[in-house]
């Protein structure tokens, strides 16, 4: 099935470079605020985005991730914020991803989930922690909607878990590039190129790279290589850091530029890399 999000990876794939694809939590710094934050992401290059569903029990976010969820929820950010936002982003016409723990869907409800985030004009999910062996209910849920399921496969992953995991997802496959949680590094994890290499034996689906991507000389690096470069904390620091949020959706544009500059570099050496 072509949805929105395989119809983007493949455009970027047919220009011969890697996608760009940015994270955000919903309602940081405020609700109104992180939608203009994601705006001024596509507007800077962003190819597609993810919608952090901020959550008080974090498994894969670092500390700067952490910070920013803990602004949206102290600000009484909801799932139904993560809707909204979605739907702003969404209306851009850039593929917009919900990415969440399994649990607050659980507790919703994958059917509801699915059908207010198909109604919201979203893509689909990224779920960090939801096992293959119990992604039957969400799949069933979310495949007839079209809506692309993204799971993780980490340096660590066998190759029969890679297959595994690969086998049920849509969309694309989200490759960490480490064993640990999101942050800014000084260099991208080197495990990352072989896990890629070896995630592509499994599927023919898109490879994208996170965690640890932060400059556009990481981007190009990754991006000689994966199919899709994914960056969240960086753009989460510009946001902390700012000293408004007028000022940070400037700063978070101005990366975003930065960035994909960046992977149309990495299109350059993968084609260096073909020859």
């Amino acid at each position: 099935m072509v949805t929105a999000l395989s119809d983007t990876l493949a455009k970027a794939r047919a220009e011969g470079r890697a996608a760009l694809v940015g994270y955000l939590p919903a309602g940081f710094p405020t609700l109104a605020g992180g939608i203009d934050a994601l705006t001024a992401m596509v507007d800077g290059g962003v190819d597609v985005v993810e919608v952090g569903l901020p959550y008080s029990d974090p498994m894969l976010d670092g500390p700067t991730i952490q910070d920013a969820v803990d602004v949206a929820l102290r600000g009484g950010a909801t799932p139904r914020d993560v809707l909204t936002t979605v739907e702003a982003v969404a209306a851009t016409g850039t593929p917009t991803l919900v990415m969440s723990y399994y649990n607050p869907i659980d507790h919703i409800g994958p059917a509801r989930f699915a059908a207010d985030l198909a109604a919201a004009g979203g893509a689909g999910v990224i779920l960090p922690d939801l096992p293959p062996e119990e992604s039957g209910d969400w799949l069933a849920a979310a495949d007839p909607l079209g809506l692309d399921s993204v799971f993780l496969v980490a340096p660590s992953s066998s190759d029969e878990r890679i297959a595994l995991t690969t086998s049920v997802c849509r969309g694309f496959v989200y490759a960490a590039s480490l064993m640990g949680v999101t942050g800014v590094r000084g260099a991208v994890s080197g495990a990352a190129r072989g896990l890629v290499a070896r995630t592509r034996v499994a599927t023919g689906l898109p490879v994208c790279v996170g965690l640890g991507v932060s400059t556009a000389e990481q981007a190009t690096e990754v991006a000689g290589y994966a199919d899709g470069v994914i960056v969240g904390s960086a753009f989460v620091r510009e946001l902390l850091d700012a000293a408004s949020p007028a000022d940070g959706a400037a700063a978070v544009h101005a990366l975003a530029g930065e960035l994909a500059a960046g992977v149309r570099r990495g299109a350059g050496e993968r084609a260096g890399t073909a020859q």
